[in-house]
């Protein structure tokens, strides 16, 4: 970096203990000041961590001193100064300032400003709110948590596929889609790539696809957005209890590295650590039948055959202090294409993975069908047309093998890892039934 003719070491707040006793440039944005008249304390972030710049009137000169004290939140700002260690500062650094370039100076109606607001003005602001500390270590440990679900995968030789977002038909429900309108055909939404996983595992064994999924679900709950991201893999040769294995280890794996690195971030957003570690397999297993008999042990009215609500997820997790398996739920309520379970046709081989503490599914999957005529007699069961899926029938007819795969929404891991009340927390920019800007 090139203050006035000087060229000095250049680097980040993360970084600066790197440079102790020596002068650095910082590039960021004013977070908060104060001032004690001749001595000013400007907190400075830039997008890795926050730190304390002091000036003083004497080393910087009154001119810039005056101009300093009259910049608003979020002016950007080039700082120079000597690398101080602090240990009560936040990181144990701080710079003293010897020198500073105003890049652009914020107007003075900030308007996520110190001080409480409510969540809907939080939303409508969600590209300033995105800014505030708390904010930026949950959108960090979400990079962390996809990029352990891809370390983990690419370690278990899985191949990243795309899979696309415009499809033709439905995959979990035609009641979910949203439609688009493809040069006079009718399209939609993805709402999952998993039947183009199946296609691609005949090429490659193990694949896995990682992109935005869209349910136009009419649901106001903390958590289901309209747009989230999913992580799918799917495996050929993969029956259900490998599956099992395989959940429970992409679980552990990432709980160990966000542990391990986003600790300190977990513990700024008030996350009880205690509740993740320890955390390993097995995981608790219940089938359906078992499920509805313990619901029913704690005097909630359901019968056998209805579909799990939040509260009957909530009230399942409650019993274990660490994820559990629901599996083996009756076939009339999962998708076209689940594997009837050999022993009991009436359900089927597949498994919710419940979080604890309330958080409800964050992993759904199961075994798929790879028998030509029983795959035609469920597109048939479920008034889905055949000729829509005659591609996905060729799986069947070339080479069909039993094969297996889940998905895992990043936004339901995110918030139950990270302690949050609501998934809008948990995405860059929430998409749900009220809410499509900004």
């Amino acid at each position: 970096m090139d203050i006035n003719g000087e060229t000095l070491v250049e680097t980040t707040i993360s970084d600066v203990g790197t440079y102790e006793n020596q002068e650095v440039t910082l590039k960021g944005w004013l977070y908060n000041k104060r001032s004690s008249g001749r001595i000013m304390f400007l907190i400075l972030r830039d997008g890795t961590g926050i730190i304390q710049c002091v000036a003083s009137k004497k080393d910087i000169g009154e001119d810039l001193f005056s101009r300093l004290g009259k910049l608003n939140q979020e002016s950007s700002l080039v700082v120079r100064g000597i690398v101080r260690g602090d240990s009560r500062a936040p990181g144990g650094y701080e710079i003293g300032v010897t020198g500073c370039t105003i890049v652009s100076e914020a107007f003075d109606d900030y308007p996520i400003s110190l001080k409480e607001h409510g969540v809907e003005f939080l939303l409508d602001h969600r590209h300033l709110w995105m800014r505030t500390p708390r904010q930026r270590s949950i959108l960090l440990i979400r990079s962390e948590i996809i990029k352990a679900c891809r370390d983990f995968l690419d370690g278990e030789g899985f191949v990243n596929v795309d899979a696309p977002i415009m499809t033709p038909s439905a995959c979990e429900g035609t009641t979910t889609l949203f439609p688009v309108e493809y040069f006079g055909e009718q399209a939609y939404l993805s709402q999952s790539g998993q039947l183009y996983n199946e296609a691609a595992i005949m090429s490659l064994g193990k694949v896995y696809c990682f992109g935005p999924t869209f349910r136009a679900e009419k649901s106001k709950t903390r958590r289901h957005l309209t747009e989230f991201w999913m992580i799918e893999p799917e495996a050929a040769f993969m029956e259900f209890e490998e599956m099992l294995e395989l959940e429970e280890r992409m679980i552990c794996f990432i709980l160990e590295r966000v542990l391990t690195g986003c600790g300190h971030l977990l513990k700024e957003i008030g996350r009880d650590t205690e509740r993740l570690t320890g955390i390993t397999p097995p995981f608790p297993r219940l089938t359906y039948t078992e499920a509805v008999g313990l619901l029913k042990q704690r005097g909630i009215d359901i019968a056998w055959g209805d579909d799990f609500g939040a509260p009957y997820e909530t009230a399942i997790a409650s019993e274990f202090d660490k994820p559990v398996f629901v599996t083996h739920f009756p076939t009339k309520i999962k998708a076209f294409y689940m594997q009837p379970d050999p022993d009991n046709p009436d359900c089927v081989l597949g498994a919710d993975l419940l979080a604890p503490e309330g958080y409800g599914e964050i992993i759904g999957g199961g075994q798929r069908i790879h028998d030509y005529d029983l795959l035609l007699e469920r597109l048939n069961q479920h008034n889905l047309p055949a000729k829509d899926y005659e591609w996905y029938l060729d799986l069947r007819r070339y080479g069909s093998v039993p094969h297996s795969g889940f998905g895992m929404g990043i936004e339901r891991a995110v918030a139950w890892i990270c302690g949050l009340e609501h998934v809008r927390e948990t995405i860059p920019f929430p998409r749900m039934i009220n809410r499509l800007r900004p």
